[in-house]
């Protein structure tokens, strides 16, 4: 009964043999008469410059925003912002709340407020008149660059900046608009990292000063197995509650990014 199922099977696939080669040459004759699609199309410009077709275009723009995380977090407010109430989960002494999500979500629409200026200029100068076909996208990404570098620029220190000219070995540069990204961004990064321990220094002594406190009394009381930090807790709570610290602490963020 098996041999007889198998002897039929292979005669039936014998027999379809033909029916697919016709349907498989059939195929490849429609593939061969189809008209090629141009992959890539170069459109030359009075300067010399060549533009891509859209198609590409918006290729190259899909793979680039695989580094929008690392733009958003070198280029903008985003570092000082998280690195800030990261310290000041712990000067509170909280380890889980508010939880990563929600400080990185509070960071980021910080960062969207901070940044809306320098996005408008971006979109003004450089995104408009792209899509109206009056620069190319060579002038668009010059463009789109600068209000990012005066941005970066006056936040960045001067020691910053010379120590990343001496490390890469650019000798003097004229004038502060010469200064390359490759230059810019690590020395900008740099500034916005002492700038948010700075900041997170004066936000933790006062809760330092609780701390030191009540471990003070709770010694001069013979509690020595009791954790201070159980008690100054709900006092260092307290404290920012009542200054309403989470206003303090996000206004002087904004308002450090005015100069």
């Amino acid at each position: 009964m098996r041999l007889s199922l198998l002897v039929s099977s292979l005669v039936l696939l014998l027999l379809s043999f033909p029916a697919l080669a016709a349907e498989d040459q059939s195929a490849i004759d429609t593939f061969t008469n189809m008209k090629g699609i141009p992959a890539v199309t170069m459109t030359s410009n009075p300067d010399g410059s060549q533009d891509y077709t859209v198609t590409i275009q918006i290729l190259a723009i899909m793979t680039s925003l695989t580094l929008l995380p690392a733009i958003l977090m070198m280029m903008t407010s985003f570092t000082r912002i998280i690195i800030v109430f990261s310290i000041l989960r712990q000067a509170l002494g909280l380890q889980q709340a508010p939880s990563n999500q929600i400080l990185i979500g509070l960071s980021l629409f910080l960062t969207f407020f901070i940044m809306t200026p320098v996005l408008e200029k971006v979109h003004d100068s450089a995104l408009v008149p792209y899509m109206n076909e009056a620069i190319t996208s060579k002038e668009a990404v010059g463009l789109a660059a600068q209000p990012f570098r005066d941005f970066m620029l006056a936040q960045t220190r001067e020691t910053d900046l010379d120590l990343f000219l001496d490390i890469g070995r650019y000798g003097d540069v004229a004038t502060v608009a010469d200064v390359p990204l490759s230059v810019l961004i690590p020395a900008f990064v740099t500034s916005e990292l002492k700038t948010a321990f700075q900041i997170g220094f004066m936000l933790f002594i006062p809760f330092l000063v609780i701390d030191l406190v009540v471990a003070s009394v709770l010694m001069a009381m013979g509690m020595m197995m009791l954790s201070p930090l159980i008690i100054s807790l709900p006092f260092k709570i307290m404290l920012f509650v009542l200054v309403d610290g989470w206003a303090m602490v996000i206004g002087t963020l904004a308002a450090s990014f005015g100069g």
